[in-house]
């Protein structure tokens, strides 16, 4: 029997859901999954410790992403970059990663920011430094740069005007495409403000002047603010060429959809979560059925809400329990001991929204994990 005893008493019947195929990438979208990273179980990833990674287990999960058709983002947040992974990780992390995705013909960006600097107050022309010393490793190793917020730019502008003097400087001395990326205040409270005003159209504007004198080297922005409309908005104010990356883990298939006007191509930390349904919900696409797009796609927007609810800063933990429970990696251990970042009950409820969604391939691997996890947190076990 697949049952498990869920927080509050609940018996669950695991199902399982499909071992979808490989596919190719889409055609008509680019999509990027924005991967976690994989501890290892028996070092100390205690709370403040360098993180140790498991190097097998971590490369293994973004080839099960290129299989399912989809980019690699690197070293993003849902990687823990600002909770646990310190920078030496991150920079073997993209070195590997890279190399892996030169090996297997896909796709990779990686994220660039500046959290090798010690915490605490820093001159814009350090925030500069740092930003560069970063941007050389990211090319250097081969994968396309994503200029992250900066938590020490956003503590050191007085305005927008050290933003774009910033940015302008650094898109002036790459030679190569490069994304931009605008993570809100939902999933890091420190950069509250960005770009130099706390009105999101007003910074939007900030935001619109760099990429109007940068265009040519701006592939595309991510913006990840969880707000719909808002998007669409600023998507239909890029100038040509630059695409957005949707990063709202809330609506993403209407914004990947698109309308009349155009459409969002995708860096999201859920893809990494449901990427077998999101590679054939982006096939699909290409074929011209965006009825089948959204059936595939519609029933995972529950488990990503939930995953992303706040406090949004911890999906990282719902997504790493995923992927022990869809046997991507053998234990729930993350670095930092990330792992207790979401209660029990919130987990229980994540296992029955991914069994729902079709996203656990096999029924009694995933309850005997789950059942092995809530014993340890006194649920079904006898008193």
């Amino acid at each position: 029997m697949d049952t498990v005893v869920l927080p509050g008493g609940r018996r669950y019947e695991v199902r399982g859901g499909p071992s979808f195929p490989g596919c190719a990438p889409a055609r008509s979208r680019v999509a990027y999954a924005a991967a976690h990273v994989v501890a290892d179980p028996l070092a100390e990833n205690v709370p403040g410790a360098p993180a140790v990674l498991d190097w097998d287990a971590t490369l293994a999960f973004r080839r099960h992403l290129w299989r399912h058709g989809l980019g690699v983002a690197e070293a993003m947040d849902t990687a823990q970059r600002g909770m646990g992974l310190d920078y030496p990780a991150v920079r073997e992390l993209v070195r590997r990663s890279a190399a892996e995705a030169r090996s297997a013909g896909g796709r990779i960006v990686a994220g660039v920011g500046t959290d090798q600097l010690p915490p605490g107050p820093a001159t814009l022309a350090g925030v500069l430094d740092a930003y560069r010393e970063q941007l050389a490793d990211v090319v250097s190793a081969g994968a396309v740069p994503v200029l992250m917020c900066s938590r020490h730019l956003a503590a050191a502008a007085h305005g927008p005007d050290d933003y774009l003097s910033v940015y302008s400087t650094l898109l002036s001395e790459v030679d190569s495409q490069v994304l931009l990326h605008w993570l809100g205040a939902v999933f890091d409270p420190a950069l509250e403000g960005y770009w130099g005003a706390a009105d999101v159209p007003e910074a939007a504007d900030t935001l619109l002047t760099l990429l109007k004198e940068h265009s040519s080297v701006v592939d595309g922005v991510k913006v990840s603010l969880l707000e719909a409309d808002f998007e669409v908005a600023l998507r239909r104010r890029l100038p040509p060429g630059v695409r957005m990356y949707t990063g709202d883990d809330f609506g993403y298939p209407s914004l990947i959809e698109g309308d009349s006007l155009g459409h969002s191509d995708a860096l999201l930390g859920v893809f990494a979560a449901i990427a077998p349904v999101a590679g054939r919900a982006l096939a699909a696409l290409d074929a011209g059925s965006v009825a089948e797009f959204r059936a595939l796609l519609d029933p995972t927007v529950p488990l990503a809400r939930h995953l992303f609810a706040a406090p949004t800063p911890f999906y990282k933990t719902g997504i790493v329990f995923l992927s022990w429970l869809a046997g991507h990696q053998d234990h729930f251990t993350m670095v930092g001991g990330l792992q207790s970042g979401r209660s029990p009950r919130h987990l229980g409820e994540l296992l029955v929204l991914a069994d729902e969604a079709g996203l656990l391939p096999d029924a009694a691997l995933a309850a005997a994990r789950a059942r092995a996890f809530f014993a340890t947190c006194g649920v079904g076990v006898g008193r």
